[in-house]
């Protein structure tokens, strides 16, 4: 059954499995009241909620995953889109996004907060800014963290924007380094700007004998360039590949991994467990058109000839004609 809330809509989410690819998964997810009305609203209203599961289908809703934020600090108006890692110590560090109060939740930052046992969460003191030598200062979020054992440096990928080109087609994934999760340096984008508005909610993983990065964008994120070339203004979860965690990685066809092909799913991620791969979404629109706000069940999700493809079983959905 799918994870949904009566009192709250769920959206955009990460995992993490503390005993390995077949343990039992921590999902952390966004939420916020249906009593709002608007589902627009959501977001300046957002918290992170904390659910578990031992098959990705049957979940045990945990409430709220972070304490109240402190008034002033910088995610005291909504707290968004994340990601948890363990570190070389064993603690749990979540990076997430903030908007804060004082600008009004115009101005993104990612935040962090840290756990003995993915339970109990406290909140730390860093604050990453979006560095204008390469990025606008708005868009800062959505961090994706891995560590590089080749390199012996932690990775972030972020979704932002170009500080220059055209404003149709700045989205980028933008890229930072440390050597300890609490010193970061910012580096120029991993994923050049020019097809679409925005990349949200990156994720990188293995695809056979090179890697996938995977985000989202909306039907109104593509460039007029990428429509007068015939690419269709899909909204769901696209893909680029590249061949070093440092990029290049680039867009290989304009077809979204997750788009017109299967239901009106958003935000996937990719999780290994039970012995294979499988793809999650949130469920955005029902056959009505009314706004959903739940996460979907999982979907195989293959690699063939090195390139990652959802099975979507009984949803799936020919392609509409350009």
């Amino acid at each position: 059954m799918v994870f949904r809330r009566d009192d709250a809509w769920v959206w955009d989410f990460w995992f993490a499995v503390p005993g390995g690819t077949s343990g039992e998964v921590h999902l952390f997810y966004l939420f916020a009241p249906r009593s709002l009305g608007d589902p627009e609203l959501r977001h300046q209203n957002a918290r992170i909620g904390h659910a578990v599961s031992a098959d990705l289908r049957s979940w045990r809703d945990l409430g709220p995953a972070l304490p109240d934020a402190v008034p002033g600090a910088p995610d005291d108006r909504a707290s968004w889109t994340g990601c948890v890692v363990r570190d070389h110590d064993g603690l749990w560090r979540m990076f997430h996004t903030g908007i804060a109060e004082a600008e009004d939740g115009t101005v993104q930052r990612v935040v962090e907060a840290r756990s003995q046992d993915l339970m109990a969460w406290e909140r730390s003191d860093l604050c990453l800014e979006a560095d204008e030598q390469w990025y606008e200062p708005q868009d800062w979020r959505d961090p994706w963290v891995l560590w590089d054992g080749d390199a012996g440096l932690w990775r972030m990928y972020l979704c932002a924007r170009a500080g220059t080109g055209d404003r149709h087609g700045r989205g980028v994934v933008a890229h930072l380094t440390s050597p300890d999760l609490a010193t970061w340096t910012v580096g120029p984008p991993v994923a050049a700007p020019g097809e679409l508005r925005q990349l949200e909610v990156p994720q990188v993983v293995p695809c056979g004998s090179r890697l996938a990065l995977l985000f989202c964008a909306n039907d109104a994120d593509h460039t007029p360039e990428r429509l007068r070339r015939g690419a269709r203004p899909e909204y769901g979860t696209h893909v680029l590949y590249g061949d070093r965690l440092d990029g290049p990685f680039v867009l290989e066809g304009d077809d979204f991994l997750s788009g017109d092909n299967g239901p009106s799913l958003y935000a996937g991620r990719a999780i290994e467990h039970g012995g294979r791969w499988w793809f999650l979404a949130w469920t955005r629109l029902d056959d009505s058109g009314a706004f959903v706000g739940e996460l979907s069940d999982p979907f195989p999700l293959d690699v063939v000839a090195d390139s990652l493809v959802v099975d979507f079983g009984p949803l799936a959905r020919p392609r509409p004609r350009v």
